[in-house]
């Protein structure tokens, strides 16, 4: 299943998995830094997560969301 970009506002960028069971967002912090989060909710054909990792730059915070997408992409 793909991910599509639901949410892009400068602050929040936040995806959704097209079986609408799992999204990742980052999101930037008002004290600096950023934080990803995955969310897989119990009711997903695969197993359900919730991860959060902070980041100090942006760079980094979108290699983790685009590596979690990955490997939660139920067609692969």
């Amino acid at each position: 299943m793909s991910w599509s970009l639901e949410r892009d506002d400068g602050t929040v960028t936040e995806w959704e998995r097209s079986d609408g069971y799992a999204t990742v967002r980052l999101r930037e912090r008002s004290a600096g830094g950023f934080v990803v989060r995955l969310d897989v909710m119990e009711q997903a054909t695969d197993e359900s997560a919730y991860e959060r990792e902070r980041f100090d730059d942006r760079d980094a915070a979108e290699e983790r969301a685009t590596a979690w997408r990955e490997k939660r992409d139920l067609d692969g």
